[in-house]
């Protein structure tokens, strides 16, 4: 009887030794640059219940979820994104939390679609948000640690893009026009650069607009400077948020990051709880999806049950990200790399073993055999493992305290004690 090998399921990722480095990488860096801007890491349940999804998109969102019904009957979903997790959160200790606060996590999420490139079923996400401010000013600190990441990824500024729009700024222009539902057109709008011209217009003429607002709509999105917006928008509302916009690129500019962000009106973010600034991050030439995406969500808690608590975030996924710096060539080696390698020409375990920990002591990375084995074996596994020092414990050569050690670096033999052997390691 033949035994089915077990498959990868559809849509996830194996993360052997290789990967995973790759993976640990990007994470350290989404920790190292996140902590610099002094934001704290948060985590939450990989599953929560149906109704927080259900309650901030409807009930639409089902056919995008993993859900099922646990043993006590409850209706639960494993999570697609942190913001509603995070919005739980803020509503359970609401008046306990000190505002504002800028937390960030980096969660796995899981998502039942079609699987693409950079779209999988399975995924990490930076998430970074500030709680508990109306400013653009937080808008202006999460778009400046993103550039800043990005940088640190190796990304040159002219390399990706923050597309900066308003969800204010599309409403008031939505209400001037006189469209009826705005409702419908922004799913739609979401969509814009996605279906072509023909379909994008008849989408909003099933949202009930008119081909002149049709055409006036897409116009407005067309607009690739404030100067060109100010020409077609007049309404007091629409002006207050294109200050909003002018205040945010100044501070940007002023922080040095200038030359990461523009307007982009094509921007809408199809999610229903934002209510001002959205942004997105793509490559040069949009040639990828999105790098990172988010806005604001001034109203979520609200809507999810609690008091009105203005918040800002993003999120930035692992799989677009990794493809991006792969095309850039910015990825490290995946291969291992470890300080030292312990070994023994007579395979005297004991002196293996407590050499190794006398190394490790100093924080290195330190390797050796796990059996009895020849030198060139042991030499063989020492390149496998990327040693950078091979130590001999009883190389004929050293005196009482040293030893006869290898640079593989520069296939140099050596004679010394520990410390200065540590001190070449540094060198």
């Amino acid at each position: 009887m033949s035994i089915s090998i077990p498959q990868l399921p559809k849509g996830t990722r194996d993360f052997y030794p290789e990967a995973e480095r790759i993976q640990n990488y990007i994470f350290d860096t989404w920790r190292s640059v996140a902590e610099s801007f002094a934001y704290e890491e948060y985590e939450g349940p990989m599953f929560e219940h149906l109704e927080l999804y259900t309650g901030k998109s409807g009930e639409e969102i089902v056919s995008q979820l993993y859900n099922f019904k646990d043993k006590g009957d409850r209706e639960i979903a494993l999570r697609p994104e942190m913001t509603p997790t995070l919005a739980r959160l803020v509503i359970q200790k609401a008046r306990e939390l000190k505002k504002p606060f800028k937390w960030f996590s980096m969660p796995r999420l899981f998502r039942y679609e079609k699987a693409q490139k950079g779209r999988l079923r399975e995924f990490f996400q930076l998430n970074m948000d500030i709680i508990g401010t109306e400013s653009i000013y937080a808008e202006a600190d999460l778009m400046a640690a993103i550039a800043t990441m990005l940088r640190k990824f190796g990304l040159k500024d002219g390399e990706f893009a923050i597309g900066v729009s308003s969800r204010k700024l599309l409403a008031t222009y939505l209400e001037e026009i006189g469209a009826p539902n705005p409702a419908l057109v922004y799913p739609v709008l979401d969509r814009r650069l996605k279906i072509g011209p023909e379909a994008f217009a008849k989408a909003l003429a099933d949202a009930g607009l008119s081909e002149d607002q049709v055409k006036k709509l897409d116009d407005f999105m067309s607009c690739r400077s404030i100067e060109e917006v100010k020409t077609k928008v007049h309404s007091e509302n629409a002006t207050a948020a294109l200050a909003e916009i002018e205040d945010l690129f100044a501070t940007l500019t002023a922080a040095g990051y200038g030359e990461c962000v523009n307007l982009d009106l094509s921007i809408v973010r199809g999610l229903a709880y934002y209510t001002g600034i959205v942004f997105e991050v793509f490559d040069k030439g949009k040639s990828m999806r999105a790098i990172a995406g988010g806005g604001r969500y001034d109203s979520l808690t609200e809507k999810l049950g609690g008091e009105r608590i203005p918040g800002v975030g993003f999120g930035m996924g692992d799989v677009v990200l990794a493809d991006l710096l792969a095309e850039h060539n910015l990825l490290p080696s995946p291969k291992q790399s470890v300080d030292f390698y312990i070994a023994s020409f007579t395979n005297d375990m004991k002196k293996v073993f407590e050499t190794a920990q006398v190394f490790r002591a100093d924080g290195s990375k330190v390797s050796h055999p796990l059996a009895p084995m020849k030198m060139g074996k042991q030499l063989d596994q020492a390149n496998y493992q990327g040693a950078k020092i091979v130590v001999y414990v009883d190389g004929s050569k050293a005196a009482e305290g040293e030893f006869e050690y290898k640079d593989m670096r520069t296939g140099e033999m050596f004679v010394g004690n520990v410390t200065s052997i540590i001190e070449r390691l540094k060198a």
